[in-house]
């Protein structure tokens, strides 16, 4: 690496999606878990 370099940042927008994705993967996860149990408790 050189000194120029600048700093090994992702850019705002870039930052950004990575909060949203990791929000929808979280709602994901817990929605998902849910749903099955639900499921699964309906069944006859």
């Amino acid at each position: 690496m050189l000194w120029s370099d600048p700093p090994d940042e992702p850019p705002e927008d870039i930052r950004q999606v990575q909060a949203m994705l990791r929000r929808a993967i979280i709602v994901i996860a817990v929605v998902v878990p849910v749903v099955m149990a639900i499921a699964i408790g309906l069944r006859p």
